[in-house]
């Protein structure tokens, strides 16, 4: 299957960050087999399967959403303007313990298009809510569906949490293998499975030092809430005499597959640990600006080698999954904290998103840039808008003129899963609709309950 993409402003973000103002595409099944600029030979043409032409787009590696939580997207806008705990305990937990199966599914089918809508073509999704032993699979059912990169960081608390969510260190154990034993061995790696505890203060220790041996084994990463509060920060220092990094130093559980979500309120020497294990780093702005948990200090982190990739966070908290969004967010939060007005660039902010995305997603040798040999995970972005016109910078108009509206065109492992803006893998309008009426009948069933 040869699909040729003609007539694109290229962004390859490959190690030479190369841009081709006027290019074109090769994809051999799920590989990209050329990214040059010009035009294709006409025998090229002759014998391709499909010819994009992508005049007025830019063509983009798909962007990693580093961290989520897709059952959140029946609850957005619940717990407006209200820091993280009684965001959790009045909205959050009541509506998740309620959720059933099918309406885990229809979330999390929105939450993935909701990205692939953004221009996102990997999607790790912090699950933690357990009501059946069925809830895990279906959100991996669902990516299976849509065609989507998903990494499940498979969530849970075993101590400190709504008793709905406890597991008991055997069940967390049990129920990671048997994830693992039927996700990790995907024909295409396209799914894959992970352990991902929640936070120091509703694990127990044990549970986190199992489950990094587990991650070894299985050659993933461990996938945690690190220091996203200051009251969550001075909990663990309270309880353990240490902070949270340095615990999972202590612990053993600091190395290059820890993936540290947040990372608001770290000391100068977590910092250094941190920089030391090669352990990375996922940043959500938008999120801990609508929680008022903080501001990260990502500049930092960033100058010490640190990868930092980028996320949404859950619809929850955020409100929504734009990807795009999210890279403006980023550049104008980290400017006006440090008053740098050159902190981040455009550059900066997309390389986040696409190369870190990558390492942090576990797998930086087939996705995070437009080169050969890497899988056809590819976004086309439509310039040809009021929004963006005249585009003098393609990368600056991109990160500061547009949102997820603008995606017009999603391509992962070669497959087309939008083109002119409409999803293909199923009947988006019909989707809205049930997740309506789900949505109404969780939340009065919820409210029944309270």
């Amino acid at each position: 299957m040869l699909t040729v993409i003609t007539n694109a402003i290229i962004l390859t973000l490959d190690d030479r960050q190369q841009t081709f103002e006027a290019g074109f595409i090769l994809i051999e099944d799920d590989r990209i087999c050329a990214v040059e600029e010009g035009r294709p030979e006409a025998e090229t043409l002759e014998r391709a399967n499909q010819v994009i032409n992508a005049a007025h787009m830019l063509a983009m590696p798909g962007m990693v959403n580093a961290h989520t939580h897709l059952f959140q997207t029946f609850i957005r806008g619940l717990g407006d303007d209200l820091p993280l705990e009684e965001w959790l305990e009045r909205y959050i937990w009541p509506v998740a313990a309620s959720m059933t199966v099918d309406e885990a599914m229809l979330a999390a089918k929105l939450g993935f298009i909701e990205n692939i809508r953004s221009g996102a073509t990997a999607v790790t999704d912090n699950q933690y809510i357990h009501n059946t032993p069925e809830m895990d699979d279906v959100f991996c059912q669902a990516a299976e569906e849509l065609g989507v990169r998903f990494l499940m960081a498979r969530g849970w608390t075993d101590r400190n949490y709504h008793p709905a969510f406890l597991e008991t260190l055997d069940q967390i154990m049990a129920r990671l293998s048997a994830l693992s034993s039927r996700w990790n061995q995907h024909p295409t790696g396209r799914i894959r499975v992970q352990p991902g505890p929640l936070s120091q203060t509703v694990v127990t220790a044990e549970s986190v030092r199992r489950a990094s041996m587990l991650a070894k084994e299985w050659g993933v990463g461990l996938h945690m809430h690190v220091s996203e509060t200051r009251r969550e920060t001075e909990s663990c220092l309270r309880e353990t005499g240490l902070r949270p990094v340095e615990w999972l130093d202590n612990l053993g559980c600091l190395n290059a597959q820890t993936q540290l979500v947040h990372a608001v309120w770290l000391s100068d020497y977590e910092i250094d640990l941190i920089a030391a294990s090669g352990a990375k780093v996922i940043h959500c702005p938008v999120s801990n600006m609508y929680l008022a948990s903080g501001a990260a200090r990502i500049p930092e982190m960033r100058q010490r080698g640190i990868p930092v990739a980028l996320a949404t966070d859950g619809p929850g908290s955020n409100n929504n999954q734009d990807m795009l969004e999210t890279l403006k967010t980023t550049a104008l939060l980290h400017k006006v904290t440090s008053m740098d007005a050159r902190v981040f660039l455009p550059e900066d902010v997309l390389w986040m998103a696409c190369r870190c995305g990558a390492e942090a997603f576990g797998q930086p040798e087939r996705i995070g840039s437009l080169e050969v040999g890497k899988k056809a995970d590819i976004v086309l972005v439509d310039l040809d808008t009021p929004f963006a016109v005249p585009v003098h910078r393609p990368v600056s108009a991109l990160v500061y003129n547009l949102n997820g509206c603008s995606v017009d065109t999603v391509i992962v492992d070669g497959k087309i899963l939008m083109k002119d803006k409409k999803i293909l893998a199923l009947d988006e309008q019909a989707l809205l609709e049930e997740c309506r009426v789900a949505a109404i009948h969780l939340l009065e069933r919820t409210n029944r309950n309270l």
